[in-house]
């Protein structure tokens, strides 16, 4: 008897360099989250249910690589699998380079040798998430497990946005191309907003957070955006450098005598970006700490930090021919509203002003409009990937059943 797909039990994996997150979904209900981080020389869970309640759970495992092998064990100990519930599908977000994964797979044997080829163009992004895969498929055998491409809703930008300016039958041949990432968190803003009736033609959405990207959308489809053949192009983030030169990347490595590509590409995307300027955090709160304090350094990963910021939301302006509303999402999007301030203050041009009272650091609403008045909207949205992963698969489950 097929399953209401209201009932089907639904996990997650968005695993990251340094830490862990999965979900349990009951449809599209939230059961529960798991988040998986070094706390001292341990690791730690935090266990967060669908009221908001949370609890620390100690974990007796050194690596975060022993995480999914422990999943299952504290997801019974917790009440929410065992007995008769049997998982329906398990979903990994997926952020790999190539035409392969800007498509959402069913994983099988084609799946598979198509992550090891993806392992060799981005070995940094590639290999975690492939191993929470591969030991799903031997751990939970018959239960469909899906990659959620983070690339996909870029899919609908015209060709001219997904090119480089070199030989595009070299581009084509070997899969080189500007894929665009943070494609679930802009589409989660995109429906959303189509469901509040407030989603305009032309939309800037500046996701900002860990990694960061500014995307426009036009009439409710990815347009252009910063990230490019992978999550290192664009915007300067917390650690990676954003868009550079790469006669500049080559003169790091032979200045700083690194050994090899892979080794520049890893210096490139953890040890720059606001800790490389600053020299001592990637954290935004400690940065405006800093600068606070008068830091030089400080105040300076600040300044660049803002200005590729607000360069990038000119670029997308430009790109669209003019914008009807900006949107600030993930973690510092959301929750930072000196960023939101100092960001804002240079697009008067574009039509935006923001209102004091209304830009406060955090926002009880999933939504909220904190423009001056006579101004475009400024919306600060909080997005929601997971949400956004179980709907894309429930087509895919829907033609699966």
């Amino acid at each position: 008897m097929e399953k209401n797909k209201n009932e089907r039990l639904i996990l997650i994996t968005n695993p990251g360099s340094s830490s862990r997150k999965y979900a349990l979904y009951k449809g599209t209900e939230l059961l529960c989250s798991l988040h998986f981080e070094f706390e001292g020389k341990g690791i730690v869970c935090t266990l967060k249910k669908a009221d908001g309640s949370a609890k620390k759970i100690k974990a007796d495992f050194k690596s975060l690589s022993s995480c999914v092998a422990n999943l299952e064990e504290i997801l019974t100990a917790e009440g929410y699998l065992g007995g008769v519930s049997k998982l329906d599908a398990i979903l990994a977000r997926t952020a790999a380079p190539g035409e392969y994964f800007s498509q959402d797979h069913l994983v099988d044997e084609a799946c598979l040798k198509e992550l090891e080829i993806a392992k060799k163009k981005a070995p940094l992004h590639i290999p975690v998430v492939a191993g929470e895969i591969e030991h799903f498929v031997s751990s939970f055998k018959g239960t469909p497990i899906i990659t959620i491409s983070d690339s996909g809703f870029h899919n609908s930008r015209p060709e001219l946005m997904k090119y480089y300016a070199f030989d595009t039958e070299v581009a084509d041949k070997y899969d080189i191309k500007r894929w665009g990432f943070h494609g679930l968190s802009v589409g989660s803003i995109v429906h959303y907003m189509e469901s509040q009736e407030i989603l305009p033609q032309k939309l800037i959405v500046c996701h900002v957070g860990s990694g960061s990207s500014v995307t426009a959308v036009f009439e409710g489809n990815s347009h252009d955006t910063t990230m490019g053949y992978t999550p290192l192009e664009g915007v300067m983030m917390s650690t990676r450098t954003g868009s550079m030169d790469v006669a500049a990347a080559l003169a790091i490595k032979r200045n700083l005598k690194i050994r090899s590509d892979e080794a520049l590409e890893k210096y490139l995307n953890k040890k720059c970006g606001l800790l490389g300027v600053s020299g001592v955090s990637d954290d935004m709160r400690e940065i405006l700490k800093l600068r606070d304090e008068g830091d030089k350094k400080g105040t300076f990963a600040h300044a660049l930090y803002v200005y590729k910021l607000q360069a990038a939301i000119g670029q997308m302006a430009a790109s669209l021919g003019g914008v009807d509303a900006i949107v600030f999402t993930a973690t510092i999007g959301e929750r930072s509203d000196e960023i939101r301030r100092v960001v804002t203050q240079k697009l008067a041009y574009l039509g935006f002003a923001l209102d004091a009272e209304k830009n406060v650091d955090e926002m009880h609403e999933r939504h909220t409009n904190i423009a001056a008045e006579g101004s475009k909207p400024v919306w600060v949205i909080r997005t929601d990937e997971f949400e956004e992963m179980i709907r894309r698969a429930g087509e895919i489950l829907d033609r699966h059943d």
